[in-house]
């Protein structure tokens, strides 16, 4: 559990804001922790504390796709044959194994699944679709819908 103080007005502005790109200095830890410039300390300790409870669990680099060559981006519903536990964790398991998959959601009602994948072309991406997402475990049908153009992406957490 994160103590109060570490989620009062000063604690959220360390977790909203102090991490627009990457982990900061001690002495900027100190600054956006509501303290004066040399109070770095209490800005690293209330860090390591969130990392400690889990509010910060990782941090990452954020790579530019286009500047790779990962420039075509998909959703691909998907629906399934059978719900039953073994499918479900069997799909889960084999989706989690393909790295052009970004993001994998379970939802309600029809379709069971919504895929975010990105590959380098529209040639990639069938060979994509063709080769790993149609042979799933469990996989019925497959619907895709091509992404023009992401509007908002990696948003923070409201808090």
């Amino acid at each position: 559990m994160v103590a109060a103080a570490f989620m009062a007005p000063a604690g959220l502005a360390l977790i909203t804001s102090s991490f627009p790109e990457g982990p900061q200095r001690n002495k900027a830890l100190g600054v956006y922790a509501g303290t004066a410039a040399g109070g770095f300390s209490l800005g690293h300790r209330r860090v390591r504390a969130l990392e400690r409870s889990g509010v910060i669990g990782v941090y990452r680099a954020h790579l530019d796709a286009h500047a790779l060559g990962l420039t075509f981006e998909a959703l691909v519903f998907v629906t399934m044959r059978a719900a039953d536990r073994d499918t479900i964790e069997a799909f889960g398991q084999t989706v989690a194994t393909v790295p052009n998959v970004l993001e994998a959601q379970r939802l309600f009602g029809d379709p069971d699944y919504l895929l975010r994948v990105i590959t380098r072309d529209l040639p990639d991406f069938q060979k994509l679709y063709d080769e790993r997402l149609a042979t799933l475990p469990g996989v019925q049908r497959l619907s895709s819908t091509l992404v023009m153009k992401s509007v908002v992406e990696n948003r923070p957490l409201p808090l």
